[in-house]
């Protein structure tokens, strides 16, 4: 059984008047064990576009990343592999085989590499149909707890309406969890956030198709140490008061806060995904009614449940003070993250400006950018900033667009603009 903690850090002081209380919720995991051995097992899918814009190097590296992959799927483990196009087809087991998924063995992991070499490349891409046969293969073993794919593309989402790419995710939401790769310069970022967005994964873009093989690898490897299938934050609030957003802001930035389901009348769940021995935070704002100065209130109480059972809980208080030198302060924690998420709107909104001809409006959102990157220490988040704009002032974000600058490198910034680094304790 897994151990997890939490830790809360916020300035509980507020002052006469005031009704918003910030806090931030780390939680941590130790003794996970691997995906191999927990609960219910675990199902791993491989989705490889195969539509005609990867002839050529995109489709070797990609089928000898999927290659690659099927190595480190530990043995007793569900899988299947898929191929993408404007259809999805089952690549393995072959089409004709009369189950839809099997468990890892030396024989299947061969047969299963073979398959993948007799992928081809052709037809348009629809990914909806991707996720809707995933899911289908999923439903296959309904007793498996965790199940898991990864999904790789290298263009736009053209061959199928408007909107039924989104109406196929939230179809599939909650259903399992998918990491969203894109490779080259084709690709759309927001088809793919909104993908890992709702599945609880990550996207990210890899530049050159020889990389593909090393992030498969690492993704499958990081899929096979999660040993808790699924565990939710839950947020319990008084009587009258508001939970205002439930954000989690590291690793990555993410907003859970529409993802609540109810536990009963005050208390919310939000789900977290798979646990291996890691660490995450959380940013969650609550309002309550205001008191008169020197009251206290609990105003939250944040807990992490498995399975339906709270295996760590940590409280949110308020404290009402007419002491400024308390009210005053500004918890670091909450305002590091406060920064990073706002980094992470900036820049997207900003190169969204760009893409449509507002340069003065991405001049000002990025320019803001480069500010808070500065501010909290994002020194990863400047640098790749620092391929899409002139900086003349950090510290006031005094920048200039560049001109004819590398698609690639606004590619990569948006990608990245969600993850976060840590605040120094």
């Amino acid at each position: 059984m897994a151990d997890f903690r939490t830790e809360v850090f916020q300035n509980e002081f507020l002052s006469d008047g005031a009704t918003d209380v910030h806090a931030i919720v780390t939680v941590t995991s130790s003794g996970a064990g691997t995906a191999a051995t927990s609960s219910g097992g675990i199902a791993e899918l491989v989705i490889i576009d195969t539509s005609g814009s990867m002839s050529g190097p995109n489709m070797d590296a990609a089928k000898y990343a999927a290659q690659v992959a099927v190595d480190q799927i530990a043995d007793g483990t569900w899988f299947a592999v898929i191929g993408g196009s404007h259809v999805a087809n089952r690549a393995f087991p072959y089409p004709n085989a009369p189950v839809a998924i099997v468990q890892m063995e030396p024989g299947a992991r061969e047969e299963a590499k073979r398959a993948i070499s007799y992928m081809r490349p052709s037809g348009g891409t629809a990914m909806s149909t991707w996720l809707r046969l995933a899911d289908a293969i999923f439903a296959e073993v309904p007793q498996v707890a965790q199940k898991h794919a990864i999904l790789l593309t290298d263009g736009r989402n053209e061959s199928e309406p408007r909107g039924e790419l989104s109406s196929a995710i939230s179809a599939v939401t909650g259903h399992f969890q998918c990491d969203a790769r894109g490779v080259g310069s084709s690709w759309e970022v927001a088809e793919l956030r909104e993908i890992a967005t709702a599945l609880l994964g990550t996207v990210d873009l890899i530049r050159n198709p020889a990389d593909i093989a090393a992030d498969f690898k690492a993704l499958v490897n990081e899929s096979m140490s999660k040993g808790v299938a699924d565990a939710e934050l839950r947020v319990w609030a008084p009587q009258g008061a508001q939970v205002l957003f439930v954000r989690r802001v590291a690793p990555t930035v993410e907003d859970l806060t529409a993802r609540r389901t109810e536990v009963n009348a005050l208390t919310g769940a939000y789900p977290t995904g798979a646990w291996g021995d890691e660490s995450r935070d959380y940013h969650v704002a609550v309002r309550v009614a205001s008191k008169p100065v020197g009251s206290e209130q609990l105003a939250a109480r944040v807990q992490i449940a498995v399975g339906g059972d709270v295996l760590a809980s940590g409280l949110v208080k308020a404290r009402w003070s007419d002491d400024s030198s308390l009210t005053a302060r500004i918890n670091p924690e909450v305002a590091h993250y406060t920064g990073q998420a706002e980094l992470a709107s900036v820049i997207q909104e900003g190169l969204a400006a760009k893409a449509s001809g507002d340069e003065a409006t991405a001049t000002v959102k990025l320019g803001r950018a480069v500010q808070l990157a500065a501010e909290t220490g994002n020194e990863e988040a400047t640098s790749r900033l620092r391929r899409v704009v002139e900086i003349d002032d950090e510290e006031q974000g005094t920048v200039r667009l560049k001109r004819n600058t590398d698609k690639l490198d606004e590619m990569a910034l948006d990608t990245a603009s969600t993850k976060t680094t840590r605040v120094r304790r």
